[in-house]
């Protein structure tokens, strides 16, 4: 009897834990007030095709990265947030203490005139453009330090050319290897090393995409047909397999921790960036870097002299915030991120900080 007393406590003590645990929300979801949100945030959005999670939150909110607090998500739910599709409508709810955001219920929604549904309007709206960001997706373009040393290349060519392109047939050695072996693969060429401006470390390095190919035949070497060339492909060049381009739909929010790198590169091979520009951040997933994760972007302040009763004085002026980027794809040691705001351009070794 008193076993069974004693299991019941348990019990109970258990489920009351789990209630209390649900019925109270993380802190960080009471901290939006009606100051933080926009200056002109309307009362109901409807989403239209081309929106992103990016764009709604700054119709909402002064800061979009608190996206998550608005929402009150947890930290699964960031990763993957309430999918939103073109003709939904969010409203803005400031019925309760703090505000919060919401998809409409059928009831919320006034009736229209009868609307054309295309295959856009079955798309959940992505967090940041698709199009800017693309190519990132479904080519590295970084390559890890030894990466591509150990990758399949191609030995021979199509009646031993130079350089081959579309259509054309390639030889390749150390496919039976490769543990994830698909149809398709993609064709890089070494490029530069990325060094960490803090340390001289070699991060990994750029790759230039040639082209894609499909597996014909396995063996040593194996039979490749090129399907698409960017540029010409010849003997040394090296092979991945392509990765799935998926949706980046992960909602906008800022790193739990302390968190600090540096622009390492800017795609193209320019010196400077400006909005929806792609740049390389001397940080990935060994410092806790994510997908979705907002950071600010400094420049760091300039020393001045003057002179002043005849004796000259230094002054080093204050560090400048001047925007925004998002991450979109992690590597081990460095990541992707568009640039979202910005008053300046961005420049290679400008710091990049939780914001």
């Amino acid at each position: 009897m008193t076993a069974s007393i004693r299991i019941i406590s348990v019990l109970l003590l258990t489920y009351s834990s789990l209630m209390l645990g649900l019925a109270s929300p993380p802190a960080w979801a009471q901290t939006i007030q009606t100051q933080d949100l926009a200056e002109d945030a309307p009362d109901r959005h409807i989403v239209v095709p081309g929106d992103t999670l990016w764009g709604i939150a700054t119709k909402f909110l002064k800061q979009a990265y608190r996206w998550p607090e608005i929402w009150r998500l947890n930290q699964e739910q960031i990763k993957n947030p309430q999918r939103i599709y073109p003709g939904q409508v969010v409203i803005l709810d400031q019925s309760g203490a703090q505000p919060q955001l919401r998809i409409a219920n059928p009831v919320d929604t006034v009736k229209t005139s009868p609307r054309v549904y295309s295959e856009d309007n079955q798309r959940q709206i992505p967090s940041i453009p698709q199009q800017a960001i693309e190519p990132f997706l479904s080519e590295p373009l970084v390559a890890e330090t030894g990466q591509l040393d150990s990758a399949p290349r191609i030995v021979a060519t199509q009646e031993d050319r130079v350089y081959i392109g579309r259509a054309d047939l390639a030889y390749v050695t150390g496919v039976t290897g490769v543990k994830d072996k698909t149809k398709l693969w993609q064709i890089y060429r070494p490029g530069k090393a990325l060094v960490d401006p803090d340390n001289q470390e070699t991060l990994g390095f750029e790759t230039f995409y040639l082209g894609s190919a499909r597996l014909l035949r396995e063996g040593e070497p194996s039979t490749f047909e090129i399907i698409s060339s960017r540029q010409e492909i010849g003997r040394g060049d090296r092979l991945l397999p392509a990765p799935p381009a998926d949706i980046i739909s992960y909602a906008p929010h800022a790193p739990s921790k302390t968190l600090k790198g540096r622009i390492v590169s800017v795609y193209g091979g320019v010196e400077q960036a400006g909005r929806n520009s792609i740049v390389t951040l001397s940080r990935g997933k060994r410092d806790g870097l994510e997908i979705g994760h907002v950071l600010s972007l400094w420049r760091a302040g300039v020393e001045v002299s003057t002179v002043h009763e005849d004796r000259k004085e230094i002054h080093k002026l204050p560090d400048e915030r001047y925007g925004l980027v998002f991450v979109f794809r992690v590597f081990e040691r460095v990541s992707y991120a568009l640039v979202m705001n910005v008053t300046r351009s961005v420049e290679i070794g400008d710091v990049v900080a939780a914001p």
